[in-house]
């Protein structure tokens, strides 16, 4: 959770396009007509419009020699593709998830934590070159076009849960526009046509496999951290990698005798040092734990429960479902009392206000209450829900549950509420990032040992595995430079 909040409106263009006459294009890597709304000068606007709000909501890596050298090994890719002439633009955003995206005109992103999972040039190309393939193949636009002739709004990829709608409008729909999810077609094609695109400047289409089978050991849905996970916008049928192999011999069979490049030690030493995991801006998670020391506040969610921290807010959820407990920074007008606040913060959802009043938390104002009604379509929910004023801001730590679950989640919300404190200015001083730094593994190392070394424990064992493109069970090589994950000193 930031205090960016105020969430993508500007690329709400749905309306804009829906006006456009539907039309049939020719698909400038296939040569195929297929069909969409967008020419490309309109291709062309909507990115030039949505990336300044994407830089500015998802905020970009501050290390200038990463992001040249990421947009570097773009615009090198580009400019072998059918569309050279777009205005390519390649940034790392400042997410943990895994992950990359295009939007339509040539803006392509990579998030930090899709480079902590890559270990090669080649495979960074890999990435690069697929979502360059789903610009130069039309395929964002044709899903643009498709959704909004389908009047389907702004949903497609959403990746906030329904039940919160009232609460994230904005920044949900902003975000659904960018993670399009492509069909089984799409993505075969993708994958070629970035096989074809690394090879062509000389990286080894090999890393176009080994990419997919990195991100393909991820469980769908995890390290979501507010953005879905590659694997779960670009689904992976069983047989994609093996549907690449035959692509993949064909394009080095072609290139004869010449060397084509991994360099694995050069993006290593990239990577050296990349933050991994939340960034502390953001706040970060210790177990259930969150603590934010830049709004100087920790609190703890129930013991067992999935916790996601996103830029607009921070859901857990316990296992199995049942309900939400979900934390938010809110508005409150000069001279507002907590209680006006949050009078006004569901003012638009309809719910009923059932009892509640002032009181303070760990010495804190707070404003707790209970609410009961018809929301979206999910039939008769209770929202238990309290207004904490911390810092000179309002914090709302509410649960969301049907009302055959209140009980359960209002007992939860109760205790989330209690655990809120101010942190000390040493302890905010004192949380640190984790990042990535490399080691030489050693006769007999095990992942196991390597993440439970000194100073180690922040990463599960299978991640660190996953991360170097391992499984678990495959022990790292003797000798090979590999990636752990350490507090940054």
């Amino acid at each position: 959770m930031s205090r960016r909040f105020a969430g993508l409106q500007g690329l709400a263009l749905a309306a804009g396009v829906a006006a456009i006459t539907v039309a049939c294009a020719t698909n400038p890597a296939t040569g195929k007509k297929e069909f969409n709304l967008m020419s490309e000068a309109q291709e062309v606007a909507l990115g030039k419009e949505s990336d300044p709000q994407i830089r500015q909501e998802m905020g970009v890596v501050n290390d200038p020699e990463l992001q040249r050298y990421v947009d570097g090994i773009g615009r090198r890719l580009a400019s072998a593709t059918e569309r050279p002439q777009l205005p390519w633009s390649f940034a790392i955003v400042d997410a943990p998830a895994v992950n990359a995206f295009a939007v339509p005109g040539g803006f392509v992103y990579v998030t930090r934590g899709i480079l902590g999972h890559l270990n090669s040039e080649a495979e960074l190309a890999g990435v690069l070159g697929h979502e360059i393939a789903h610009v130069t193949a039309r395929h964002s636009a044709a899903q643009y076009s498709k959704q909004t002739a389908g009047s389907l709004g702004l949903l497609l990829g959403q990746i906030f849960v329904p039940e919160l709608r009232p609460f994230g409008q904005a920044a949900e729909a902003g975000l659904g526009l960018l993670f399009l999810k492509f069909g089984r077609d799409d993505e075969l094609q993708a994958d070629e046509l970035g096989a074809g695109y690394a090879t062509a400047q000389g990286w080894d289409p090999r890393g176009v496999a080994s990419m997919l089978e990195t991100l393909g050991r991820l469980d769908e849905g995890s390290d979501r951290k507010g953005v879905p996970n590659w694997m779960s916008t670009h689904p992976m049928p069983a047989d994609r990698v093996a549907r690449l192999d035959a692509r993949v011999a064909a394009l080095r069979a072609q290139a004869g005798g010449r060397e084509l490049a991994v360099n694995r030690a050069a993006y290593l030493d990239r990577i050296d040092g990349l933050m991994f995991g939340d960034n502390p801006r953001e706040g970060v998670l210790r177990g259930n734990a969150f603590l934010h020391p830049d709004l100087g506040f920790r609190m703890t969610f129930p013991e067992g429960w999935q916790v996601q921290n996103t830029p607009q807010q921070v859901v857990a959820q316990p296992q199995g479902g049942g309900g939400y407990v979900f934390l938010q920074l809110v508005q409150q007008p000069q001279g507002a009392s907590l209680r006006d606040v949050a009078a006004a913060d569901l003012g638009q959802t309809g719910l009923q206000y059932l009892e509640g009043g002032e009181t303070r938390v760990n010495g804190l104002p707070a404003f707790i209450a209970t609410f009961r009604g018809q929301l979206q379509d999910q039939g008769e929910v209770v929202l238990r829900a309290a207004w904490i004023a911390h810092a000179q801001k309002v914090f709302r730590v509410a649960g969301l549950a049907s009302a055959a679950n209140a009980q359960a989640i209002a007992r939860a919300v109760d205790g989330t509420v209690r655990s809120f404190e101010p942190l000390s200015r040493g302890e905010a001083e004192r949380i640190r990032p984790n990042v990535i730094t490399l080691q030489t593994a050693q006769a007999g190392d095990t992942w196991e040992r390597l993440a439970s070394g000194p100073g180690r424990g922040l990463v599960p064992a299978r991640t660190l595995a996953v991360i170097n493109g391992y499984t678990l069970q495959e022990p790292p090589r003797a000798g090979e430079r590999i990636k752990i994950v350490v507090e940054q000193r």
